[in-house]
Parts: C-alpha cells; structure tokens; sequence
C-alpha cells in the first residue's frame, strides 16, 4: 500500500487482510490436522506430503498476510510520560 492512498481505501484494504487471515488460519489448522492424521496412518505416504505441501502454502500465506497487516496499520504514539508528579492534596487537620 502507498502512503497516498485515501483512508476509506485502506480501511477497507485493512479490513480485507483482517478476513483474508482469518481463512488462512484456518486452512493452516486443517492441514496441520490433515498431515498429522496422515502422518499417523500412512507415514510418508504421498497423501502426507500433499499435506504438508499445502500446510505450508498456507503457512507462508498466513505469514504475509499478518506482515502486511501489521505494516498497513498505523503506529500510535505513545502517550507522553510525565516528568513530574502530580500533586497530592494534603490532608487538614480536623481539630475538635
């Protein structure tokens, strides 16, 4: 993304990763399972190596997704620290 873009087309293009990973982290959770069942069953199978091919697509798919999320989303500013204490309002004595 450019750093001209206008707001609503990046809250937008935000909004789309956000639901793209969504769908990525979940066809690396099936996969992962799928390769593990595989691998279970058939060790070295080519059923299990097709598994672990597309775990890693998604893997890596996932991996860009989040990247390029977290580097569309703007920094906030930490808020200034203070240099000072605050006063504390003393306490007066009550006499009777």
């Amino acid at each position: 993304m450019t750093a001209n873009t206008e707001p609503s087309e990046r809250a937008s293009a935000v909004r789309g990763l956000r639901r793209i990973r969504v769908f990525y982290t979940g066809g690396t959770v099936l996969w992962a399972a799928s390769a593990a069942w595989t691998g279970w069953l058939a060790p070295g199978s080519r059923q299990m190596w097709v598994s672990l091919l597309l775990l890693a697509v998604f893997g890596a798919l996932l991996a860009a997704t989040s990247l390029w999320l977290s580097r569309s989303e703007p920094v906030r500013a930490a808020p200034p620290h203070r240099h000072r204490a605050r006063p504390r309002p003393t306490a007066t004595a009550v006499r009777s």
